[in-house]
């Protein structure tokens, strides 16, 4: 282990603005140049870096010689506790190496492609002394001239939140709870003659004409989520998706990235909130899915959710959020395009935390029980000493005079734990992380011998196997989709040498991993008992004494090599 300066010990209950990340950074790869480095994924729209850590033991080969992990974190702007997320487990790979023989596996054989903050310039805007709480990235989309008229969300009061503005009124749908007045309760259908209130958010309305509010869209557009090329739609059919596949910066460098890394056979995605795992599909049923990728993923997500306790659900049937729309993103392009296993945690559930455990991931936002805001409130008092519901407030407001101000504090509370359980969150998903990473395909050299056939003459052969769980092609989605190569093997000669028999380079099989694909008491055993094998021969004309180098290769299970001087035993 090669340690030159002692490893960082970062803030987990706090949010790292750019310069303060790109510090830690740095300060990691001081502390173990050995297994990390630190690279430059891409420019962000405002040219700040996009960082990219390759995590993996470089005494034991390079990067691109081994199955890879990819991880990311805060494609979405006010989704800072994603890049915590990451932060954590890039602190326990360098600080438990030697320590939990799991994370030095992982070192030795695997690689980990890190990327905290993919979207800087949406988490810096979030994080600014006025936050804005964007959906992506800091680019005007659709259009590029400011608003002039309508209300645009800002924190007006400069007190470093955005909460929501009450305004009393007749014809309004909200009135004060009646079992507890700290909070509003929806208007019941026929009701009338009480007092009701309009609710809008925080914010200042343009060329107010005294009537009507028009809340104006984020300026700021974007959804990087919804820029990714495979099953890419028009604004009209997918808000925010950008005017064309890969259009902003962010997800541009990360397709160039994963596309020339064909190594990476698996990826998890970190968002926030709903404390779920989702897995594939998106855009179809698990009645359409490929079946023998439907039970893979069951299968991990079931390990996923013991070891996180985040339960994982399907996107396509429990997480839209609207019954009669899809929504696509990072998943279909590297699951649904790319056939690598890909999953998107969506981390914290304040609902949860509140003691509101039956409900539905997406509906409830829609619509709940009273009963379940008071258990939210109670919440708030005991555990967030009262500040993840702020008890409303006069204000005078410029445009629309006196109003009150309060409600949920949605970034600190809602789209993000509050600053003392940040870290337990984060904590969760190290464990899986690592067993996500350790189960894909590991090529290995089983042999390499020359055997001597008289007459300067001699057969070549190389044997390897995959030791990893996860077949070579990781989903039979790659296989159909026809982006995973099978086992390739190479022979380099001498000058002096000629090849007689078999090819220079020879294509051999896909190699399945150790994965049971039927219980002991299944009907009919495995067809092939040796699926995970592969072995190429050649015969060559050289001179006692030569070099050859072989070279077998699988895009997901990466490459082995070996060096023969031909001699007689």
């Amino acid at each position: 282990m090669v340690r030159v300066y002692p490893l960082p010990i970062p803030d987990f209950s706090s949010f790292y603005k750019h310069d303060a990340l790109t510090s830690l950074l740095q300060e990691y790869e001081k502390a173990r140049p050995d297994i990390l480095e630190l690279r430059e994924l891409g420019r962000s729209y405002e040219n700040r870096p996009i960082w990219l850590l390759v995590i993996t033991r470089k005494s034991s080969g390079p990067d691109t010689d081994k199955p890879a992990f990819w991880v990311d974190g805060n494609i979405h702007a006010a989704e800072l506790t994603a890049s915590t997320a990451c932060l954590y487990w890039l602190h326990q790979l360098l600080s438990l190496d030697g320590v939990d023989p799991s994370i030095s596996k992982l070192l030795d054989t695997r690689v980990v492609y890190l990327v905290p903050r993919l979207n800087p310039d949406g988490a810096e805007l979030a994080l600014a002394d006025k936050p804005r709480h964007i959906r992506s990235s800091t680019r005007s989309y659709p259009w590029d001239e400011p608003h002039v008229e309508g209300l645009t969300v800002e924190d007006i009061d400069g007190d470093g939140r955005i909460l929501m503005m009450r305004i009393e009124d007749p014809h309004g749908g909200w009135k004060i709870n009646p079992d507890e007045p700290r909070l509003l309760t929806p208007r019941l259908p026929g009701e009338y003659g009480g007092v009701y209130y309009r609710v809008i958010p925080e914010g200042r309305i343009q060329n107010f004409d005294g009537v009507n509010i028009k809340p104006n869209r984020d300026r700021e557009g974007l959804d990087l989520n919804r820029n990714f090329p495979a099953l890419w739609r028009q604004e009209f059919e997918q808000t925010g998706a950008g005017p064309y596949p890969t259009s902003e910066p962010e997800v541009r460098a990360m397709v160039d990235f994963v596309v020339k890394h064909p190594n990476i056979g698996a990826a998890v995605s970190f968002h926030t909130h709903s404390g779920v795992i989702l897995r594939p599909m998106s855009t179809q049923s698990d009645q359409d899915m490929t079946p023998e990728d439907l039970w893979m993923y069951q299968r991990l997500s079931d390990i996923g959710s013991k070891m996180t306790g985040y339960p994982t659900i399907s996107t396509f049937h429990d997480f839209k959020y609207h019954p009669k729309e899809i929504i696509t993103g990072t998943q279909d392009w590297l699951y649904e395009h790319l056939g690598a296993l890909f999953w998107t945690v969506e981390i914290w559930a304040p609902n949860k935390e509140a003691g509101i455990e039956k409900y539905d991931w997406v509906d409830w936002y829609r619509e709940h029980p009273p009963k379940d805001d008071q258990k939210l409130l109670a919440w708030s008092d005991a555990q967030c000493h009262g500040k993840a519901h702020v008890d409303w407030y006069p204000f005078e407001h410029p445009q629309l005079g006196k109003v009150e101000i309060g409600g949920w504090d949605r970034l600190n509370y809602w789209r993000n734990p509050p600053a003392h359980l940040r870290e337990r969150e984060a904590a969760r998903f190290p464990g899986w992380l690592t067993s996500i990473a350790l189960t894909l395909p590991k090529l290995e050299l089983i042999s390499a011998t020359a055997e001597s056939l008289g007459a300067d003459q001699w057969r070549i052969r190389m044997a390897v196997a995959n030791s990893g769980y996860l077949p070579s092609y990781v989903t039979k989605r790659a296989l159909e989709r026809k982006v995973a190569r099978p086992c390739i093997f190479e022979i380099q000669l001498p000058a002096d040498a000629q090849l007689v028999m078999g090819a220079q380079r020879i294509e051999s099989s896909q190699l399945e991993g150790h994965a049971a694909t039927n219980s002991l008491q299944a009907f009919f055993p495995s067809k092939t008992l040796s699926a995970d094998r592969a072995t190429a021969e050649w015969i060559i004309h050289a001179p006692l004494g030569s070099a050859i180098t072989l070279h077998s290769h699988a895009a997901r299970a990466g490459h082995v090599y070996a060096q023969l001087v031909l001699q007689v035993t």
